[in-house]
């Protein structure tokens, strides 16, 4: 049931962090693999990373991996590069909306252009890829969603309301979609993740007071490593979730499940 091989998973915001290691996590089910990003340098350093291993694994690395980059909040954009990867790669059978960011700081002090920045990244790239692709697997009848939400969707912590108000919003969006969709065989779920050790929690993680807050906040003691999101991740893209739908699964040590 966990078995991805024969299929193809495009992962958004995949040239590091999370998204890198979920499409290696995909890789590893089986999957081929479409990586995204803006920045094509690092977008192609990583995807061939992942062929190097994959070519070393099993020898066929570059069947199984391929890299797209584009604009995921330009609808133009979004729409030539579905298309493009529907022709010429094929099918499209399993996506993840990961691509996000944020910016800390006071409320009334939170500048306009930053709430647009993380609106426009963190929610609206979901609707515009995941509206593109779905067009395809509703003629389909079948597909797989996995919307990277956030313990935020649930939660809220001070400096990050517009963070909060997006991953809130994508949770929402999950279930709507959901709801809309499921009719013709696609699955929508959300991956939530708790405190993990990224390239973009690198400054919390260095501040020993923040880390030491949330090692005795986190019922498992410890910050989250992006291999605990993998199992989930594999889940939700494979035939073993065909009967879940517009659910969120949080991957947080605990965090939502204690004050």
């Amino acid at each position: 049931m966990f078995d991805l091989r024969g299929r193809t998973a495009l992962i958004t915001g995949s040239s590091g962090g999370i998204g890198f290691a979920l499409a290696r996590g995909l890789l590893s089910a089986g999957a081929r693999v479409i990586l995204n990003g803006r920045d094509t340098g690092k977008l192609s350093r990583a995807a061939q990373t992942l062929r190097d291993e994959v070519q070393a694994a099993t020898g066929d690395g570059a069947q199984r991996v391929l890299s797209e980059g584009f604009d995921v909040t330009a609808q133009a954009e979004v729409d030539a590069a579905i298309a493009r990867i529907e022709t010429q790669a094929g099918a499209i059978d399993i996506l993840v909306n990961n691509a996000g960011m944020t910016f800390r700081s006071p409320l009334d002090q939170f500048p306009v252009a930053q709430w647009h920045n993380i609106m426009r990244t963190n929610l609206d790239s979901a609707f515009l890829v995941s509206r593109a692709v779905a067009q395809h697997m509703i003629q389909r009848q079948r597909g797989k969603i996995v919307n990277i939400c956030s313990v935020q969707s649930e939660l809220g912590r001070p400096g990050i309301a517009p963070y909060a108000a997006s991953k809130g919003a994508m949770k929402m969006l999950t279930k709507g979609m959901a709801i809309d969709w499921g009719k013709h065989g696609i699955q929508v779920n959300g991956l939530g993740p708790g405190y993990f050790k990224t390239e973009l929690t690198q400054s919390l993680v260095a501040d020993e007071k923040f880390s030491a807050w949330l090692i005795g906040r986190t019922p498992s003691a410890r910050w989250g490593d992006v291999q605990d999101l993998v199992g989930a991740a594999v889940f939700l893209s494979s035939a073993a979730s065909d009967f879940v739908n517009g659910h969120i699964l949080y991957v947080d040590g605990g965090v939502t499940a204690t004050l």
